[in-house]
């Protein structure tokens, strides 16, 4: 599933191929892929509108139009691809908009969960999906202390707290995965037992990992690639994720792979021990 990482690399590639363009026509060839209006009024209002800006709030996309915003969810395999009109469209390919230009934007989905939706302009960031999302993972509007007292109310084990987007937005399976690795931290630890300085770094490994992973495009598991229609490269800079009875990088010791809130979950047995805490 693309990550913050992935999905940023995507709006930087689309801010290069599509931002200037105005939309000719909107194809839509799955409609369930449209979130809302209604299919037909989805491709009628987005008719004229010039793609202004690419922004991104936690995992969602959103095109700035010149009457209204476009989010876009790329959820578990979406990606978006530029080509020429006559280049074949493959059986993945579910929304096509056309530019007066004669190119088009392909939105392609190999598991079709990926989302769109019309909204207002300038309205993106109240979409009720949005509007639950934690801070974006940069010390601006990521705060220690904050962080810190959003764990103490949770007694959850500390993977799937940060897998649901409210303390900190952004991170997925691989990244956690990575950031507690990196923080010395059990995937089940009881996030309300952290002490202070497992704490704070945490909030540094999050902001380090995510941070790398940006600056590598993202990470290449299966099928991800770019808007450029490149892979990303911080695959090769992965300690746990996927690298189960491999040498742990920090003490040696097998990586261990288990399940953790229904993920698979990838952990070092001697950096990472769960603690019994009062």
């Amino acid at each position: 599933m693309p990550e913050l990482p992935e999905v940023e690399t995507v709006r930087k590639g689309l801010e290069k191929l599509v931002v200037g363009k105005t939309i000719e026509e909107v194809t839509i060839l799955w409609p369930r892929i449209i979130e809302s209006p209604e299919t037909d009024i989805f491709a009628q209002q987005l008719i004229g509108q010039k793609i202004e800006k690419m922004e991104r709030r936690g995992k969602f996309l959103i095109f700035k139009l010149t009457n209204y915003d476009m989010i876009s969810h790329l959820r578990m395999e979406g990606k978006y691809e530029t080509h020429d009109p006559e280049e074949e469209r493959t059986k993945h390919t579910h929304v096509i908009f056309t530019f007066t230009d004669g190119t088009e934007l392909r939105y392609l989905d190999v598991r079709k969960f990926g989302r769109m939706v019309l909204v207002a302009k300038d309205q993106g960031e109240k979409y009720k999906g949005i509007l639950a999302l934690g801070p974006e993972p940069i010390p601006a509007s990521f705060k220690l202390s904050e962080f810190h007292t959003g764990l103490k109310r949770h007694h959850k084990a500390i993977k799937p707290l940060l897998l649901d987007q409210r303390l900190v937005t952004g991170l997925g399976n691989i990244y956690v995965d990575e950031a507690l690795w990196e923080a010395k931290i059990h995937p089940e630890q009881p996030a309300d037992t952290l002490k202070p300085k497992e704490v704070e770094r945490l909030y540094h490994a999050i902001i380090d990992v995510l941070g790398r992973a940006v600056e590598a495009g993202g990470t290449t598991i299966r099928s991800y690639l770019n808007a450029l229609g490149e892979a990303g490269t911080f695959q090769i800079s992965l300690n746990v994720y996927g690298q189960t009875e491999k040498p742990c990088p920090r003490c040696a010791t097998p990586i261990k792979k288990i399940k953790v809130a229904q993920r698979g979950t990838h952990f070092c047995p001697k950096c990472q021990t769960l603690k019994a805490r009062n």
